[in-house]
């Protein structure tokens, strides 16, 4: 299907510096009409009658918060987040950007403040209520990522500040049929509204601003906020999943390197962004063109400069391409901006006439699922008319008999797959809380409760070991004993329980009679709290390092800051850590022969984290 590209202009208020200058409010709008009138040379005289009217899809104005037809950042949520919220669970792709001068309001509409959210915060938000309200039926995954264009480069949000040597700039590349992603870009999964919150503080925090003659709190970048939405679901038997990517793009502002009083740094910075927004106005006007001229000979002629900017190259597939996507243009009202303004409501004049191809993205996997669902119900109605006729070729029956009960096995297997896939990973990141991102080549997998990782030699291991330790008490023991949460197999570990109490954060271990446990290379045999990296050995073999996520970090800060002095961080680096551990292996090791037929322990009754291979396409 065909949409054209929804476009909606919103006038800010008159600014303090626009008041200082007695300007004067040039922008009328009525309906969905927005009207310009350019003021005489003469300050104070009166405004020329004849001005320059568009029309567009909305016109907000927020000029008065006292009129009847000012528009709050509510309405324009309800009027455009809405539409994005559709098309995610409709399965197709959308992208809103703000466009406009510098100071114009794009950052504020797009991300809001604390007492007045945006956008991007507010589209959020739905979204996690809309999937409380269908969580009983479907089942959802979320991440996030979330980068800024500064002069020209790619720079991750999410990802503490690096050197550029260290990876910080990053690569745009193109996927044949996915189009441009960003290499290494790091990607988030987020379980519930505070951790986009949290990503969206950290990422804010980073981003690039600066001071100019314009605008206190100028953005010198280009951010793009990605959403990727992925929802599945059984239709009886079968099962569906579909997801979406939702771009929410804060531009930098288009200025006059006068009007800005910019100068070595910032006159760089905002030569770059103005580069980057005269060739989206060229993709604007060129695609504006390919679908007014609808005519394939034109079409050959027409050339679309997406690669001149990385902005450009980025929005490639909002721009013509698979995504339902809405501008809105900022303007200010003041005669002082008559040019910036008129050229901002020009270029959104032209963007109506962009036409996208929107398409639902459907996974390919349970596309092949349902075809071997519909071949498997033509197989049976082949067979029931066979065998109402009197002549039967026996030979064509059994084979389609076999096809049949071939194709059913695989629908069950793959069903199975895909139900375990869904239902597995979901149950973990909900009820354990357990993250994972993605960082280019790695995945990370953060648990914010205290957890015990497993630290055998066993080189037949195919998984990491993780066991996370909940609010009160958790046992361990071997496994021939009765039933219990952590398991721990191996001839050498003793039958009886050790025990482990998480009260209030902090965590004891109780040995019981009987066991033999030891911690950091010392035996325990009264209550001992771990500290963060401990190194914890359970009978004779099994060796555990005790993490705990919270004390880790505070640990950090204060390390960073000076306040941790080297004489007193006891267990808390990573040199101790490995001491500590060397310390274990060192009074495990013996002879060559008695090392080889040293046991090896697994913890077991541990959860895997499976996603859908769908969420790493790139």
């Amino acid at each position: 299907m065909s949409s054209v590209m929804k476009v909606a202009v919103r006038v800010r208020p008159l600014n303090k510096r626009e008041k200082l200058l007695s300007s004067k409010v040039i922008i009328h709008m009525r309906g969905n009409t927005t009207s310009i009138h350019k003021p005489l040379a003469g300050r104070g005289e009166k405004l020329k009658d004849r001005g320059k009217m568009f029309s567009y899809d909305y016109s907000f104005d927020s000029i008065d918060a006292d009129s009847p037809t000012f528009s709050s950042q509510e309405k324009i949520f309800k009027n455009l987040g809405s539409d994005v919220l559709k098309a995610a669970f409709y399965g197709y792709n959308a992208c809103v950007f703000a466009y406009g001068q510098t100071g114009s309001g794009k950052s504020y509409t797009m991300m809001g403040n604390k007492v007045d959210k945006g956008l991007i915060p507010r589209i959020c938000e739905e979204l996690f209520l809309e999937i409380s309200s269908r969580s009983d039926s479907m089942s959802f995954q979320m991440e996030v990522s979330y980068l800024e264009i500064y002069n020209e480069r790619v720079q991750d949000l999410l990802r503490k500040k690096l050197p550029c040597s260290e990876g910080r700039v990053l690569k745009v590349r193109e996927h044949p049929t996915d189009g441009p992603y960003v290499e290494n870009l790091s990607k988030h999964v987020v379980l519930s509204q505070s951790n986009v919150e949290s990503l969206i503080t950290l990422g804010n925090a980073t981003r690039t601003i600066a001071s100019t003659g314009m605008n206190d709190f100028s953005s010198r970048s280009h951010t793009i906020f990605t959403i990727i939405f992925t929802q599945g679901w059984f239709d009886g038997e079968l099962p569906h999943e579909r997801h979406s990517k939702i771009q929410l793009v804060d531009l930098a502002g288009s200025e006059r390197a006068d009007g800005t009083q910019a100068m070595g740094t910032r006159l760089k910075e905002s030569a770059n962004i103005n580069k980057s927004l005269v060739t989206l106005s060229s993709v604007i006007s060129a695609l504006a063109d390919l679908a007014v001229s609808g005519q394939s000979a034109k079409k050959k002629q027409i050339f679309i400069p997406y690669r001149n900017s990385v902005l450009t190259w980025l929005l490639k597939d909002s721009l013509g391409g698979n995504t339902r996507t809405t501008i809105i243009a900022t303007i200010s009202p003041a005669d002082v901006n008559y040019e910036e303004t008129l050229t901002t409501l020009r270029f959104a004049s032209r963007a109506k006439n962009i036409i996208n191809t929107p398409t639902v993205n459907a996974d390919g996997s349970t596309k092949v699922l349902r075809e071997l669902q519909a071949e498997v119900t033509r197989l049976r109605t082949l067979l029931a008319e066979a065998a109402q006729v009197i002549e039967v070729d026996w030979a064509t029956s059994v084979k389609q008999r076999e096809k049949l009960q071939y194709n059913e096995e695989k629908v069950k297997t793959l069903a199975k797959r895909w139900n375990t896939k869904w239902r597995g990973a979901q149950s973990i990141l909900e009820e354990e809380s357990i993250a994972l991102r993605k960082e280019g080549s790695r995945v990370i997998l953060n648990c914010q409760l205290p957890h015990l990782i497993g630290l055998n030699e066993d080189c037949l291991t195919t998984g990491i070991l993780l066991y996370y330790l909940k609010e009160g008490k958790t046992w361990i023991q071997n496994e021939a004993s009765c039933c219990q949460e952590t398991v721990l197999s191996g001839p050498e570990l003793p039958r009886e329980r050790c025990l482990l109490e998480n009260c209030g954060g902090i965590v004891t271990l109780f040995p019981q009679d009987g066991a033999l446990c030891s911690v950091n290379g010392s035996a325990v045999t009264h209550p001992c709290q771990l500290t963060q990296g401990a190194i914890i050995q359970l009978g004779g073999g099994s060796i555990l390092r005790f993490n705990h996520p919270a004390k880790a970090s505070q640990l950090k800060e204060k390390q960073q800051s000076g306040l941790l002095s080297s004489s007193s961080r006891s267990f808390t680096d990573l040199s101790k850590s490995a001491e500590n551990l060397s310390k274990v292996k060192l009074q495990n090791s013996g002879p060559e022969d008695q090392r080889k037929s040293s046991p090896s322990y697994l913890l077991l009754g541990i959860k895997c984290v499976v996603f859908p291979s769908s969420l790493y396409k790139k």
